[in-house]
């Protein structure tokens, strides 16, 4: 089962490959970042967290910072599975050192963990690359999971997943983020688990709690209520240009494409009559839309909205929706959200609202804006919400306490 594990992605990495040479930006980026992997670093304690993107790498940010903050004489490294995290990180203070994952094939494997002198290897939500984990437990370097999320259809929990399940014995520990991973881990045997919550909800409290002020966009609100879109795909503009439309003179919209190509930003502007390029914002012009065409600072603009939508659930699934939640801002999306638990949590709840079509975002947006305790309320779900799930980072920082790793 093995030789038919790596054999699938030595066939993965082919594909990459080929449409890398293609022409595929993405793809070029991931193949000829993995032929720059530079020298190791000689000496040192080093601890190695793998994060799969940029979503993955902010579950994993408050566990970084905290072990260097508590035990700065360990070192880091931080590797990648894909460009849009390594790109966009690939400077991260509190890492030692930030590369591209090698692929998982048992050379690469075994090469990786003689890199350094690893004591100790996290790997963030759902990274499964057995190989690395079978080096990792040859080579007597603990592994742990942290802000693990399972659900029953996967197939460690399949009549054929026995082999999948045994790979899972070369796991010291697994931080999880709710009681149903718990279960399904206990129900195949395991019991080193630990229920901690999701990581990167410290994060986005640390946002909140250092957030600075935006005087140009405080000068473009003047006064008004502000709705922002968040990660908005082509499917959710659609139905949030209509809405702007008839919006009410007393609001204004900050519309944050994910992709904010020069060409898609000329899609949304040929959708849009009263709107401005941030990267071009007069802020004294008085417009109903401010179109982000940056990336960096959407996580701190959440400070001025009234409540917030946010995109990709009409297409794969939502994005983040912890960040604006953090501000007690109610959220709206499209119908692919139930892989996140915070969504299904609030959806449950009455802090955020999932609708199908436009008739249902202009209904809820209704609401919002014109039933005050309506909107009270969903906001305060939102804060106690977020007040429940802080935390994470510390639980996880007291059972780490109690390894023993070896300083040789």
């Amino acid at each position: 089962m093995r030789c038919i594990y790596t054999l699938a992605i030595r066939l993965y990495s082919l594909g990459v490959r080929l449409a890398a040479t293609a022409g595929n930006k993405k793809a070029k980026q991931w193949v000829d970042g993995r032929k720059m992997l530079p020298a190791p670093k000689p000496g040192g304690n080093w601890i190695w967290f793998h994060a799969a993107s940029l979503g993955e790498f902010e579950q994993g940010r408050p566990l970084m910072e905290a072990i260097k903050q508590q035990h700065p004489e360990y070192q880091i490294a931080l590797s990648f599975f894909s460009p849009s995290g390594y790109e966009i990180r690939k400077n991260y203070a509190y890492a030692d050192e930030v590369v591209y994952l090698p692929t998982d094939t048992p050379k690469h494997a075994q090469q990786w963990v003689e890199r350094h002198h690893f004591i100790a290897a996290f790997f963030i939500k759902y990274e499964f690359w057995f190989n690395y984990m079978q080096a990792l437990k040859q080579n007597d370097i603990p592994l742990f999971y942290t802000s693990l999320i399972l659900k029953p259809n996967q197939y460690f929990f399949k009549w054929y997943g026995g082999w999948f399940r045994k790979q899972l014995q070369n796991v010291a520990h697994f931080y999880v983020q709710d009681e149903v991973t718990s279960d399904l881990l206990h129900s195949i045997g395991f019991e080193n688990v630990t229920i901690c919550g999701d990581t990167r909800f410290d994060r986005v409290a640390a946002i909140a709690k250092t957030v600075k002020p935006f005087p140009e966009i405080e000068r473009f609100i003047d006064g008004r209520k502000c709705i922002i879109a968040g990660s908005s795909w082509q499917p959710d503009e659609k139905l949030l240009t209509a809405f702007i439309k008839e919006m009410p003179d007393d609001y204004c919209f900050i519309m944050a494409p994910h992709d904010i190509s020069e060409g898609h930003i000329s899609q949304i502007k040929a959708q849009l009559d009263d709107f401005q390029l941030f990267t071009e914002l007069d802020a004294d012009k008085p417009t109903k839309v401010l179109v982000l065409n940056t990336i960096g600072i959407l996580s701190q603009l959440y400070q001025y909205a009234r409540f917030v939508y946010i995109g990709g659930g009409f297409g794969v699934n939502i994005h983040n929706i912890q960040e604006p939640v953090t501000f007690g801002c109610p959220v709206v999306f499209g119908p692919k959200y139930k892989s996140f638990k915070e969504a299904v949590d609030l959806v449950a709840l009455g802090g955020a609202f999932s609708i199908n079509d436009g008739n249902q975002l202009e209904s809820i947006f209704s609401r919002l804006m014109n039933d005050e305790d309506f909107y009270v309320s969903a906001s305060k779900t939102c804060s106690d919400y977020l007040e429940k799930q802080v935390g994470a980072t510390d639980s996880i920082m007291e059972v780490f306490k109690k390894w023993t790793f070896s300083l040789k």
